[in-house]
């Protein structure tokens, strides 16, 4: 399988939850622990974010099991309230995350480049998990404050 595409990678969702809302939950390291894992086998038991240009955020992700982890990080390159994200991996591919209301709901986009190791779909497929992650996490928040 070819894992050397240039290509990026887009993934996304409609998250049925006002916008100040999503734009917490994706941003609090209180919530990214909660939602931040791409199977039921892994979870993120620590976040760190200094969300601002220039800051930078730490993610300990851990299979349950103690057999394997590794830490997400990053740098902060934009940050736009409620609207935006772009940020640097330490392997300098760049992420881009919108935020954008549309029909009582907001539509989360990331691209990404992607890395070199595992295939184009493994890829997709998993940012696309902790997306789902996500907005799963986030309505249901949503559904027990109203």
């Amino acid at each position: 399988m070819d894992t050397t595409e240039n290509a990026d990678i887009t993934v996304k969702t409609v998250v049925y939850a006002p916008i100040e809302e999503v734009w917490n939950i994706w941003t609090s390291p209180d919530h990214i622990i909660k939602w931040n894992n791409a199977s039921d086998d892994w979870h993120t038991p620590a976040a760190e974010n200094d969300l601002r240009e220039g800051g930078k955020f730490v993610y300990r992700m851990e299979a349950k099991d103690g057999s394997a982890a590794f830490a997400f990080s990053g740098i902060y390159e934009e940050v736009v309230p409620q609207s935006r994200i772009v940020y640097k991996l330490e392997d300098d591919r760049v992420v881009s995350v919108s935020f954008e209301e549309a029909n009582d709901g907001v539509t989360v986009s990331e691209i990404f480049t992607p890395e070199k190791v595992n295939s184009i779909e493994l890829q997709q497929s998993g940012w696309q998990s902790i997306l789902d992650n996500f907005k799963n996490y986030t309505e249901g928040l949503a559904k027990r404050v109203e």
